[in-house]
């Protein structure tokens, strides 16, 4: 379980596999650049912080992970996270949180809690998903109107403020974005080998450094990029901010987990591979806190260029590796030209991302899903975008177990069960009538907890005789919850003090042994509804 993916696919590994693994690792490290730049810019760092991120993260997750070909860096679900951490905290701030968000991961990996996350409804990953993508793409409007709105403006004054300044709009930089996004989706019709993006930033940067477009470069806004590594200094650390950071970090370390998770396993469909959950996020938390400690950003598994991995010919975390290696070099010697990609031209890739991030297929399947699927997806994706990605989720995964919680009570029922095994005759020597009935049966369908305890002692209130034996028949309880034992204990005490006799029919063991545990003593127990008669016979020496 906690063996990196990279010492098992080593022992087998062939020159073969290694040419593969190295032409995927180095178109995926070439696209990776471009990304990882305006993926730190939207989220209000500088250009070099979101690099950093790549050749750490990257490489750490390769060596370390649990997926074959898990590629990982800096992803557009981080954007709004990163920003407000940001904002609110400063740089030093992100980095501790990253930090204690990579802890975080570390633990949960440890815990195992790997399965648990892939159980948080899909409703929430694609609410938060999209709500991201509208973040994104919002904040990309700047760079291809040439409009300033600032930074702090919330997600309704930012499109008030566009809205209000259309007049103001560098219309050369506008006409060449919608170009550059025409070109953006129509490219891959023509070659899915080459990326789009790396030809866009290639040809932009030669057209607006020639031909004077104006347009706002890298440099022109941040300066020259160097690949600064700022280590955490711990005389610079406030402790008594920690407190406040806790919240980020989680937020950091959950939609970390759910990001590379599902991308892992979208990987693993890709190949037929089956990852190692917890593994992997033993790998994102080290990486995450390497990333912070050396002035990088939170890292997780990039879903769109671990696909563009696998569809290369990546097969082994060797790729990953050579991903970040191709980064580091290309870094090396081509820094000085960097500064001149225009900011639209990032901001025009940003746009194809958000378009493809965004779930469309879930706002289709609006009209076909449960009403309370709708509601947790619906609120989840407003709630992202208009306040802020921590509240979406908060809010987001309390609906969903309410509204789960609901739909358990709604199919968990106690019911009368009409006896159909007793012959006429037996009734009749029973005094088996409708208004007075010596033996009572009722049957629990479904789990049995707080939903249906309540139904368990409705019952106790609105009975107006009492049976010499009242069974529960519970074939169909896969569990009983504490809510519902004490329910049951408090049923039990008064239908003794009645005089009635209270036996559970048909139990598993599991429910059988929670009962037991309890302590409800007024409990007897039969393994077969017929029992109870046999019972009753030599209570009344009819036996």
């Amino acid at each position: 379980m906690f063996i990196p993916k990279l010492f098992t696919t080593l022992k087998d590994y062939t020159p073969k596999m290694f040419l593969s693994d190295l032409s995927a690792g180095i178109i995926v490290g070439i696209i990776a650049i471009p990304l990882s730049i305006a993926f730190a810019i939207s989220s209000g760092v500088s250009p070099e912080k979101g690099i950093i991120t790549a050749i750490i993260g990257g490489f750490i997750v390769a060596v370390l992970g649990g997926s074959r070909v898990q590629i990982a860096g800096p992803t557009g679900a981080f954007v709004a996270i990163v920003y407000g951490i940001v904002m609110k905290y400063g740089i030093e701030g992100l980095m501790i949180s990253t930090v204690m968000g990579g802890v975080i991961l570390v633990l949960m990996g440890f815990l195992k809690l790997g399965s648990v996350i892939k159980f948080i409804p899909y409703t929430i990953t694609s609410g938060f998903t999209s709500g991201i993508a509208v973040i994104i793409f919002t904040g990309q409007i700047n760079d291809i109107t040439g409009l300033t709105a600032p930074g702090e403006y919330s997600f309704f004054q930012k499109w008030y403020y566009y809205f209000s300044n259309m007049k103001n709009i560098n219309f050369t930089v506008f006409i060449y974005s919608v170009i550059a996004v025409i070109f953006l989706f129509l490219w891959p019709k023509i070659s899915k080998k080459i990326p789009a993006s790396i030809i866009l930033i290639i040809f932009s940067t030669i057209i607006n450094y020639f031909f004077k477009l104006n347009m706002e470069t890298i440099g022109g806004k941040f300066g020259e990029i160097t690949l600064n590594f700022q280590m955490i200094k711990f005389s610079d650390i406030n402790f008594s901010d920690i407190n406040f950071l806790i919240m980020p970090a989680l937020s950091i370390a959950v939609l970390g987990a759910i990001e590379s998770l599902l991308s892992a396993v979208v990987s693993d469909g890709m190949i037929g591979g089956n990852h190692r959950s917890n593994m992997e996020l033993v790998a994102q938390g080290v990486a995450n806190i390497f990333s912070g400690f050396t002035g990088g950003i939170p890292v997780t598994g990039a879903i769109a260029r671990t696909a563009a991995n696998v569809k290369n010919g990546g097969r082994t975390p060797v790729a990953g590796i050579i991903h970040s290696v191709t980064i580091l070099f290309i870094m090396i010697f081509l820094t000085p030209y960097l500064k001149y990609i225009p900011l639209s031209a990032l901001a025009c890739v940003l746009i194809f991302v958000s378009v493809n991030m965004f779930e469309t297929e879930s706002f289709k399947d609006i009209k076909r899903n449960h009403i309370y699927d709708t509601l947790v997806f619906v609120i989840t994706f407003i709630l992202t975008f208009s306040v802020n990605l921590i509240a979406a989720i908060e809010v987001g995964i309390v609906l969903a177990a309410f509204l789960f919680m609901k739909r358990m009570t709604d199919v968990s029922g106690i019911n009368y069960f009409k006896n159909e095994i007793r012959s006429n005759e037996i009734k009749d020597t029973l005094n088996f009538t409708e208004k007075n009935k010596e033996i009572e049966i009722y049957e629990i369908n479904g789990p049995f907890f707080f939903g249906a305890a309540e139904r368990l002692l409705k019952i106790n209130r609105q009975m107006n005789y009492f049976p010499k034996f009242l069974v529960l028949k519970m074939t169909q309880v896969p569990f009983i919850d504490s809510t519902a034992l004490n329910a049951l204990k408090k049923f039990a005490f008064s239908m003794k003090k009645k005089g009635t006799d209270i036996f559970i029919a048909e139990a598993g063991e599991e429910v059988k042994n929670s009962i037991k545990k309890y302590g409800i003593d007024e409990i007897s127990y039969i393994n077969e509804l017929e029992e109870i008669y046999k019972i009753y016979d030599e209570s009344k020496g009819l036996a």
